[in-house]
């Protein structure tokens, strides 16, 4: 039993070269072999071969230009620019949903923020930055529901319709309208664990 674990426990050596472990017998063959034709990558630490490391290096670690703003970015930097810092990355308007560079995107919105749409409901105009507002404030249904119930009867209240505030015609309003909503949630969420670990 012992000599046949004794055959199963090969010894090995480390490839100064590559640092793999290689069973002894073969170190000298393989170290000539791996100094030879394989190279460590300065990047990334890889062995590739020498004849790839060019292919290798532009492939995984070279600059990339960005063909909206110019700049050179870092490979391992590139989503992170496409998605958050390239000035000229194409972002919609909240307000139209017109797509303009992010450079732009705040001067344009302050414009279009002030432009008014017309309320149905209260028969005023209403700045689109201050609508959604304006909507929780004076057109949430439950307001609506409860002046119901109160004025008439059940089977009268059942008859009327809850009357609901006419909106701009942009989806992005009514996203942003749940976004409020569920951060709100989420403060009150936080809060409250807050309050309660300050109690105990």
């Amino acid at each position: 039993m012992a000599a046949a674990d004794s055959d199963f426990a090969i010894s090995t050596s480390t490839c100064p070269h590559c640092r793999r472990e290689i069973p002894s017998s073969n170190i000298a063959l393989h170290s000539a072999h791996c100094a030879r034709n394989l190279q460590k990558c300065e990047h990334c630490g890889d062995m590739v071969p020498r004849k790839l490391m060019d292919e290798h290096y532009d492939e995984n670690h070279a600059p990339m230009n960005c063909s909206l703003c110019k700049h050179k970015v870092e490979r391992e930097l590139w989503d992170l620019h496409t998605g958050i810092q390239c000035p000229q990355r194409m972002l919609a308007c909240q307000y139209c949903q017109f797509e303009l560079p992010a450079v732009d995107l705040y001067e344009h919105q302050d414009v279009c923020g002030n432009r008014t749409e017309y309320c149905q409901s209260c028969r005023k105009y209403i700045r689109l930055r201050e609508w959604i507002g304006h909507e929780l404030q004076f057109h949430t249904i439950l307001d609506a529901a409860s002046e119901l119930s109160s004025d008439k009867t059940p089977a009268a209240a059942a008859e009327q319709p809850v009357p609901k505030p006419a909106r701009p015609a942009t989806g992005s309003l009514h996203k942003q309208l749940l976004l409020t909503v569920a951060i709100t949630g989420v403060a009150v969420l936080i809060g409250s664990i807050l309050y309660q670990s300050k109690g105990k």
